[in-house]
């Protein structure tokens, strides 16, 4: 029997993002198209300054295009006050940054109840559901611990059950792992992609782990100011991305 098709949860079309600078007009992105349907765990790589976290930012309405179409969860964020915005993103996305930003005063327990309770939760509500993204990311028993007592990894973990503690429906996810050792890394990658498979999230990841970016439903290179599909050395699998299961 045939599944019907998957619709897109990111429409962009016509993107462009330019910037006044001191030697003029700086452009990042023109005529910037992106699609990426429901379930889709999506790498985007490239060189440093090519815009990969800026591109980030506007599917998150963190930051607007200059111009083009930029629908994000069936909203088009691009309209949005900055008001909605804030609602928007505390409803439907999580972000995962190469810095945990914990805050240091507060336990692990409180970082992560922290989004729920910006929504109203009360203290008691929002630290049971914490405690159970906390075991989520296999931190059950450091939950009292302050950020300065865990590892970079341990860290990261913390970061990314406080991401998705709303239930969001979209991850977003800028060098999760560029912080990191490479055991490290591959372990929070690998619990990403669990979480991303667990709760049926949509996710977007910028990297420049090239290893990572292959476990990826696809890869994408932004450069010279568009997406293109990776290229991939030849080898065992010169025919294209690995058929990866995230």
């Amino acid at each position: 029997m045939e599944h019907p098709p998957v619709s897109p949860i990111i429409q962009v079309q016509g993107l462009e993002k330019t910037y006044q600078t001191a030697r003029g007009k700086l452009t990042l992105f023109r005529n910037l198209d992106l699609e990426v349907k429901a379930g889709e765990m999506v790498a985007i790589v490239g060189q440093s300054g090519a815009g990969k976290s800026t591109l980030l930012h506007i599917l998150g309405a963190l930051d607007t295009p200059s111009a083009g179409t930029v629908y994000c969860a069936s909203t088009n964020v691009a309209a949005l006050t900055q008001r909605q915005a804030a609602a928007f993103r505390n409803r439907e996305i999580g972000y995962v940054w190469q810095f945990h930003y914990l805050l240091p005063e507060f336990t692990a327990l409180e970082n992560v109840a922290m989004p729920l309770m910006a929504r109203g939760v009360s203290r008691r509500d929002a630290s049971a559901v914490a405690a159970n993204w906390l075991r989520e990311v296999g931190l059950e028993d450091r939950g009292e611990h302050r950020p300065g007592e865990l590892s970079g990894g341990e860290q990261q973990r913390v970061a990314l059950a406080r991401s998705l503690v709303n239930n969001p429906r979209l991850l977003l996810a800028d060098e999760p792992t560029g912080d990191l050792d490479e055991a490290t890394a591959g372990l929070v990658f690998d619990l990403i992609a669990r979480l991303h498979a667990d709760h049926g999230l949509t996710s977007i990841l910028v990297t420049h782990n090239m290893d990572l970016a292959a476990q990826c439903t696809r890869a994408l290179r932004l450069e010279a100011g568009k997406l293109v599909a990776n290229r991939w050395p030849a080898g065992p699998s010169q025919t294209g991305l690995p058929a990866g299961k995230p």
